[in-house]
């Protein structure tokens, strides 16, 4: 635990369990961060315990520090505990905002807004004494040098969601151990048991901060080649000393592309035509290999209709990559299980299992020694990268975890996963909540097709939240998905409140027709309603005024959906080309 102690001069901040002196000072003018001891935090300073510092942020009104107010423990990893870090607070450094406008005051509540907006996302995980940020087989290959780094400057730079917040602790080593690197994503731990044999089963998704951002203003790769909605997903078990793992990644398309909402249910995906695909492309592969090894490709869109062409380009691309290391292999998910066929999913897993034996898996034994490696890595997407890759990505760790149990003697020869009722339960409930909290990171809502990944079937009630599901997304990727956007944008750093900006860019003005068509439209579908209930003194007066105001009504709703682009809510921030 961690104390606060605010002063009108500074913030101080020690750790109350490790023994030390050391107090973190935080100037509230000079906004300097340095290091002092006990004796000179000033008695009157009123002192709340807090569970670590997420960072600093410059917003209108000058700096603020963010502080997680309140956390709850997942489990333990390795006997280190791990922490989903459940509230938090948003501190000013000055004590007044009597030098704001009314204009800035606006600003800065906004800015306020977006950040809470962002914190109240559920899925930030820490640990004080674990790295989160690696997968097992990283860092079992890092050395000596590396071990002793504090857990900020060894933390692998895609996966901490505070990097930027924490940026002016990054510079001096001597405060590291104040400065808490946060993931974001979603972690289950589990302690499981199979013909009486104990062990710990672990799922980590970590979401990458890199091109991060909601569901249809980030798709595609950027010109570095990090690609959207890019989340590393690693399964590990833990018995008797011996730790094994298997990992996967998502990742939208990896070339540029964009779908723009636009009041359409389902918006035309656009190949841009206009940049060279195969930079980004062949970055991106080339840090993956790096990272991962070999690269199995599973792209799981539609072969036909407005998804066709971007499978299309990217079998396309792969092959004119000619790389060895970077295979491909589509499989058209929603034409194969269709009329609730999911048992052709086992076509794919057949096809994948050769591969899947060649990559195989990291294994460490209980004196430490490496055992096996994992060789290459399943790369999958849909469009979202949400439900049907969730759906295929639990399908490949059963497979891995089935060989896995077997050679660590907790499953006897013959026997299958699928036939320990318990841990079967606990398996699938804890890959269908990984779908659930990548989905509301992204989408905005829970996962679609859940049922099959907690149930193993597909049922009638699964379809109806289905779709209800695709309702909610619908209504937040068309009109609160520009402030989501923000959000992100504005805590991660790629937007900076500028002090002396003229202009901000929260007040554009929108053109007439957002406000006066959907008024018209109102009107006059209420003019069409009333000369419905109040007829005329003919039926043929009442059809006339009944055709004339519903042929207004409809002509106008058919212009808002032509104009849809200019009637969603938009990001403002980040300007729409570098988002592209």
């Amino acid at each position: 635990m961690i104390q606060l102690s605010p002063s009108h001069e500074k913030f101080y901040v020690e750790a109350c369990d490790d023994g030390a002196d050391d107090v973190l000072a935080i100037d509230r003018v000079s906004t300097e961060v340095t290091l002092t001891v006990k004796k000179d935090v000033p008695p009157s300073a009123v002192t709340r315990p807090i569970y670590g510092i997420l960072g600093t942020i410059r917003l209108v009104a000058g700096n603020y520090i963010i502080v997680i107010t309140k956390k709850k423990k997942v489990g333990e990893c390795f006997s280190h505990a791990v922490w989903k870090a459940t509230d938090f607070d948003i501190l000013s450094y000055k004590k007044t905002m009597l030098h704001l406008t009314d204009i800035q005051l606006q600003d800065n509540k906004a800015f306020l807004a977006m950040l809470s907006h962002v914190l109240n996302v559920d899925g930030f995980y820490f640990s004080t004494t674990y790295d989160l940020t690696h997968t097992l087989q990283r860092l079992a290959n890092t050395s000596p040098e590396f071990q002793e780094m504090s857990l900020l400057e060894r933390a692998d730079p895609r996966f901490v969601w505070n990097g930027h917040l924490l940026r002016e602790f990054a510079a001096q080593p001597e405060i590291h151990r104040f400065a808490l690197p946060v993931m974001h994503g979603f972690i289950a731990m589990h302690s499981c048991s199979i013909n009486g044999k104990y062990f710990d089963w672990l799922l980590i998704s970590r979401r990458s901060c890199f091109r991060a951002g909601v569901r249809y203003y980030v798709r595609g790769i950027d010109s570095e080649g990090h690609a959207a909605n890019f989340v590393e997903t690693e399964q590990i078990v833990h018995y008797n000393g011996s730790k094994a793992s298997f990992v996967q990644t998502r990742g939208s398309i990896p070339f540029f592309w964009s779908q723009r909402p636009n009041l359409k249910y389902k918006p035309k995906p656009q190949i841009s035509k206009v940049v060279n695909h195969m930079d980004g492309f062949q970055r991106h592969f080339d840090s993956q290999i790096i990272s991962y090894g070999k690269q199995m490709i599973v792209n799981l869109v539609n072969q036909k209709g407005s998804e066709k062409p971007l499978e299309q380009t990217f079998a396309k691309m792969v092959n004119s990559l000619g790389n060895g290391m970077v295979r491909y292999i589509a499989f058209d998910f929603h034409k194969e299980c269709s009329r609730m066929r999911w048992d052709r999913l086992q076509l794919l897993m057949d096809q994948l299992a050769e591969q899947q034996d060649e990559f195989s898996y990291f294994l460490v034994d209980s004196d430490g020694k490496v055992v096996t490696q994992q060789e290459g890595i399943f790369r999958s997407n849909c469009m979202d990268c949400l439900d049907r890759t969730n759906v295929i990505q639990s399908l490949l760790a059963r497979r891995s975890l089935q060989a896995q149990l077997q050679r660590l003697g907790v499953l006897h020869v013959g026997q299958r996963i699928e036939e320990q009722a318990e841990f079967e339960k606990i398996y699938k409930n804890a890959w269908a909540d990984n779908a659930n909290a990548c989905a509301k990171q992204y989408a905005g809502t829970g996962a679609l097709k859940t049922d099959y990944t907690r149930t193993g079937k597909r049922t009638q009630w699964g379809l109806i939240m289905d779709g209800w599901n695709s309702l909610i997304r619908y209504y937040r990727n068309n009109f609160s998905d520009g402030f989501r956007q923000d959000a992100i944008d504005l805590f991660l750093g790629n937007y900076s409140v500028d002090e002396v900006e003229s202009v901000s860019p929260l007040h554009i003005q929108k053109d007439w027709k957002f406000l006066a068509l959907p008024i018209i439209m109102v009107v006059a579908f209420s003019m069409c309603i009333i000369c419905l209930l109040m007829a005329g003194d003919t039926w043929t007066e009442t059809l006339a005024y009944v055709l004339f105001w519903g042929t207004a009504s409809f002509g106008t709703l058919a212009i808002i959906f032509y104009n849809g682009k200019d009637f969603v809510d938009a990001p403002k921030l980040v300007q729409k080309e570098k988002m592209d």
